[in-house]
């Protein structure tokens, strides 16, 4: 799987508490050439960090970060864009662990970067599909995104997609230290550092679905998260 310039890609997936859908996803993944898979794992209780210890044994081109202590979704994201980058990937990917993502669609990703710097799947442009989200979740997450979107003045149409590709120049210009966000809102913040620096983004239309197995991260703290971070982020771009 390659683009103008790109000889290698990396697919950073973090885990917590994914034992069930761990090892499909990254199968499905490593069926694509080209393609190598970090598995970032928050100290699951459940032995999802064990499972890709096995996995990462049987199979060179999966490696393994153990966090421990302060967990988090958005620091998870940070280690492993940070050691991507290390590895001297040309292209680093993000994708969920639980199913929702179609690793066969990252080759898509890819590719658009033939003409952008971040490809971001998205949910809402011509060409995407949406499987088994009943009528409340499409209305919740289509009112989230306008809600980011008014606040932030964001022009991406899915603004908390967690399916995205980089140009390994386009990531190392991102602030990693600076980004904060623990929770799914971090995905905002990662969209909203991209449009700041004029990075070209590339909205390419994805499949999406509900988690195979296990149950939502998303708790109130999370959510709550959620609804305060746009603000946090329209401030910091009014301050600059």
């Amino acid at each position: 799987m390659r683009s103008a310039g790109v000889s290698g890609t990396i697919v950073v997936i973090p885990t917590y508490n994914e034992r069930d859908n761990l090892a499909g996803v990254v199968a499905r993944a490593l069926e694509l050439p080209d393609v190598d898979v970090l598995v970032v794992d928050d100290d699951s209780p459940d032995g999802t960090g064990a499972l890709a210890d096995e996995l990462a044994r049987a199979n060179a081109r999966i490696r393994v970060i153990h966090r421990t202590g302060d967990r988090g979704f958005g620091p998870s994201y940070v280690a492993g864009f940070r050691a991507a980058l290390d590895l001297q990937a040309d292209v680093v990917c993000q994708m969920d662990a639980d199913g929702s993502h179609d690793p066969s669609q990252l080759e898509r990703l890819v590719s658009a970067l033939a003409d952008a710097d971040v490809a971001q799947g998205s949910r809402y442009v011509p060409g995407a599909r949406l499987y088994d989200w009943p009528v409340s979740r499409r209305l919740l997450s289509r009112a989230g995104n306008g809600y980011v979107r008014l606040v932030t003045g964001a022009t991406v149409r899915d603004t908390t997609s967690g399916f995205r590709a980089f140009r390994r120049a386009a990531l190392q210009r991102l602030p990693l230290d600076r980004l904060q966000s623990r929770g799914h809102a971090f995905q905002v913040e990662l969209t909203q550092a991209t449009s700041r620096l004029g990075l070209r983004i590339v909205e390419v239309p994805i499949s999406f679905c509900n988690r195979h197995e296990g149950a939502s991260k998303v708790t109130l703290p999370v959510f709550l998260e959620s609804l305060a971070a746009p603000w946090r982020f329209r401030g910091a771009r009014a301050r600059e």
